[in-house]
């Protein structure tokens, strides 16, 4: 198996993904599969006449992303180069020219889809008639045969409704059409014959609804002031022209990163044998997120894992980290080529080159927020990485 590289504004966020929701107040989308867990885990316990534990895997609850990384981005203890074979001529790497070309328009969708999307603003339209498409505040109330039904009133909570996205029950959405905000009139529907619920099914209902306001998203004008306000003190950007340099160089790294890397992954070759503490490393990684899930929950790994609550159903770890040993495989083979090709340029990545590049490839010039959350130690292997990376895509040729 061979990994395609990560791009880099997503690198950083691998561990994220990996640790969702560690923090989550509630269940959540997860709740029905975190209840079949808890079920399982006691009928497992009941079957056995055991105390189910992850008492063999506490030790990750000191886990920390940096552990495995020097103060340089490296990997600690480990000298890559014992582990890759890097040709002399890693470096000459040829991909299509069209990898390397960004448009203007390309650059203007990206801003408009990525940056100026996030500062849009809502505001409250009143004078005009709702239209498909447009998204409404409502409240309502349902009756069927002049009797309210329990789910079918919002309790003046007001609800967003984008008419046209057949979130309501088919002809709903299609009633408030035409109506101005600040109308109170009758929705008349009927619900399907295999709604799921007996007492509504096939029943005709009417919802009392109000129109309270059509919600309208205003995105900010681009302009060397607003870049300067909102970009300067995150991403040191001040005008449009420093945001679209900026822009054409993430495009291009995303573009081409995947394809440099998997040229130079097939001109390198492996020892057999990996250092086992990089192998243990991305092992407790992907079980890291599992063990946070089990104490979140208050079941145990192996139910979490049979329960299918984490994509596939295992029957227990030792099932899960036999399929995942490829991939763990090929994790560390990607550290380890990247880290090889590092100690060939003679790159490392201290506090100060961190500082100094970050801003480069995340989006913004502080990295405060990853170090707490991560270990500072993670963060400058994925700066690493990525000043690896944008080395070879410096100077890759075109064909």
């Amino acid at each position: 198996m061979k990994l395609t590289y990560i791009h880099r504004l997503t690198a950083l966020g691998l561990a994220v993904g990996m640790t969702a929701a560690l923090t989550a107040c509630g269940k959540g989308k997860d709740e029905a599969a975190a209840s079949t867990a808890e079920t399982a885990a006691t009928s497992d316990t009941a079957a056995t006449g055991e105390t189910a534990d992850d008492s063999a895997y506490a030790y990750l609850a000191d886990f920390s992303f940096s552990d495995a990384f020097d103060e340089n981005g490296y990997l600690k203890g480990v000298t890559a180069a014992d582990y890759v074979n890097l040709p002399d001529d890693y470096a000459d790497i040829t991909i299509s020219a069209d990898l390397g070309q960004v448009s203007e328009d390309d650059i203007t969708n990206y801003i408009n889809t990525n940056v100026l999307a996030s500062f849009a603003t809502d505001t409250q339209v009143t004078d005009r008639a709702a239209a498909d498409g447009d998204t409404v505040n409502i409240d309502y109330v349902g009756r069927i045969d002049g009797v309210a039904f329990d789910g079918g009133d919002s309790q003046g909570n007001g609800y967003d409704l984008t008419l046209g996205s057949g979130t309501f029950i088919d002809g709903f959405e299609d009633q408030i059409v035409g109506h101005t905000p600040g109308e109170t009139f009758d929705v008349t529907v009927t619900f399907p014959e295999n709604y799921g619920n007996a007492d509504l099914s096939g029943k005709e209902a009417v919802f009392e609804t109000t129109l309270h306001y059509i919600k309208e998203s205003v995105t900010p004008e681009l302009t060397d002031d607003w870049v300067k306000e909102n970009l300067s003190a995150t991403m040191n950007l001040n005008n449009i022209d420093e945001l679209k340099a900026f822009v054409k160089s993430t495009m291009l790294y995303d573009n081409q990163s995947s394809e440099v890397y998997s040229a130079l992954h097939d001109k390198v070759s492996y020892t057999d044998e990996l250092p086992q503490i990089a192998l243990d490393y991305y092992r407790d990684v992907l079980l890291y997120r599992i063990y946070t899930y089990a104490q979140n929950y208050g079941t145990t790994m192996d139910a979490l894992l049979a329960s299918g609550m984490m994509g596939s159903s295992y029957d227990n770890v030792d099932a899960y980290l036999k399929d995942a040993h490829d991939s763990i495989r090929s994790i560390t083979q990607q550290a380890l080529l990247m880290q090889a090709v590092a100690e060939k340029m003679g790159f490392r990545c201290d506090t100060a080159t961190m500082n100094a590049d970050f801003g480069r490839y995340y989006g913004t010039t502080d990295p405060t927020q990853y170090v707490t959350a991560y270990g500072e130690n993670y963060v400058k292997m994925n700066v690493l990485q990525s000043d690896v990376m944008q080395n070879l895509i410096d100077n890759v040729k075109y064909e």
